[in-house]
């Protein structure tokens, strides 16, 4: 890869996430550490982004998500591919297979479990045999997550000697606009799901982004609402449980099951009480329902939930946070707490960080002896990508009491 042009190319440059990211691309390495350029499928949006940012010096690449030859020309000239062409079950299954059979390096946004499942299935071999080094979900979901549960068990194996079978993730604080894009591809999940038994199937599976063959079989919570006394809160289904929890197995089954072959994982959002706990969980099934049924989910999509393209705007997004708390427990019953904080909104000012840091990982972090194929975050980024999310992104990783 020494002979690339570009370490790193933000395809999708012109959407509302991909701004964000590029003027952070442009802050963040305005020394020159990392080459980049833009792509996106029309110059003139190219042009009116590069324009109003500021990008002097930085390249533009016309390329459609659906022209091969140009996307191919693209991957030619870069390290590592970003994208955040979504929904990316609609969008993006030939990027997917041109940098797997290229070698190109690639990292995204996407919080689609069946997606991410129809690419390891097609394309797997194809990276593992170029060298290429896939890693979805590099955002929100499943960054937090993923790297909160990383972290944890570092921190278990320090202190008690082995990691923790259980752990479970509260979400103590979360403030943000809702994202178009997230919301586009969980309508798009829901159609899908509505005629495809098979899919409704694999989405109840919490196995099922783990490789073929896993020896992982232990029952996993099915969190409703609950008083935990651990935390002392009363809890609800966290909406975004669904992606993160089947990243964390993955990453579970692909370091050769280092949290073991019983580990739990779950995540639940913590509420002011029973009766909100209820409204959440509620409110959540209804949606779900909504969306089911075609009238309604055009009502919806239409009337009431956010667009592709539209989001929370630049004050929203520095007044957002985050904050994740950890509860682990090991096979003996020691116990460990961490916490993972984000400084701006999750779907939009902290995913563009993750994800811009994500990529600059995987461009010059990651030894050139690690092989191809579909990894997770944790697990070919793991403590490097802490230390730049700390340093460089505004998120903290700390064990509490």
């Amino acid at each position: 890869m020494t002979h690339k042009k570009y370490e790193i190319i933000v395809y999708g440059a012109t959407s509302f996430v991909g701004q964000i990211i590029t003027r952070y691309m442009k802050d963040q390495f305005a020394d020159g550490s990392v080459v980049w350029a833009i792509a996106g499928r029309s110059q003139s949006k190219l042009q009116q982004v590069s324009d109003e940012i500021g990008l002097s010096g930085i390249d533009m690449i016309v390329a459609d998500a659906a022209d091969e030859a140009a996307l191919q020309q693209m991957c030619a000239q870069t390290k590592v591919v970003m994208s955040t062409v979504g929904p990316y079950a609609l969008y993006g299954d030939l990027l997917v297979q041109i940098c797997a059979t290229t070698g190109t390096h690639y990292c995204d946004l996407t919080g689609e479990p069946q997606w991410i499942r129809k690419m390891q299935l097609r394309h797997e071999a194809d990276a593992k045999k170029s060298g290429a080094r896939i890693v979805h979900c590099c955002g929100f979901d499943s960054i937090p997550s993923d790297m909160g549960v990383h972290f944890l068990q570092r921190q278990a194996l320090e202190q008690f000697g082995e990691t923790c079978d259980r752990i479970d993730m509260r979400v103590a604080t979360m403030k943000g606009g809702a994202s178009g894009g997230t919301v586009a591809s969980m309508i798009n999940m829901v159609k899908e799901a509505v005629v495809d038994a098979d899919l409704r199937r694999e989405l109840k599976d919490p196995y099922s982004l783990c490789p073929p063959g896993h020896q992982l079989s232990v029952q996993q919570h099915d969190v409703k609402i609950a008083y935990d006394d651990a935390y002392g809160a009363w809890i609800a289904p966290f909406i975004m449980a669904g992606i993160n929890t089947r990243v964390v197995h993955r990453s579970n089954a692909l370091s050769d099951y280092s949290y073991g072959a019983e580990f739990r994982y779950e995540e639940a959002i913590v509420t002011k009480g029973k009766g909100v706990a209820r409204v959440a969980t509620w409110g959540m099934g209804a949606l779900m329902i909504g969306l089911a049924i075609p009238p309604v989910r055009w009502l919806l999509e239409t009337r009431v939930l956010p667009k592709p393209g539209e989001g929370p705007d630049e004050k929203a997004q520095r007044e957002g946070r985050f904050d994740l708390v950890f509860l682990g427990s090991t096979a003996k019953g020691d116990k460990i707490r961490c916490r993972v904080t984000g400084d701006r909104d999750p779907g939009y000012g902290s995913t563009a960080k993750m994800l811009s840091q994500a990529a600059a990982c995987l461009a010059k972090d990651v030894p050139d002896e690690v092989p191809g194929g579909f990894w997770t975050p944790a697990t070919i980024l793991g403590d490097r990508l802490i230390a730049r999310l700390q340093a460089h992104a505004g998120l903290t990783f700390e064990t509490i009491p």
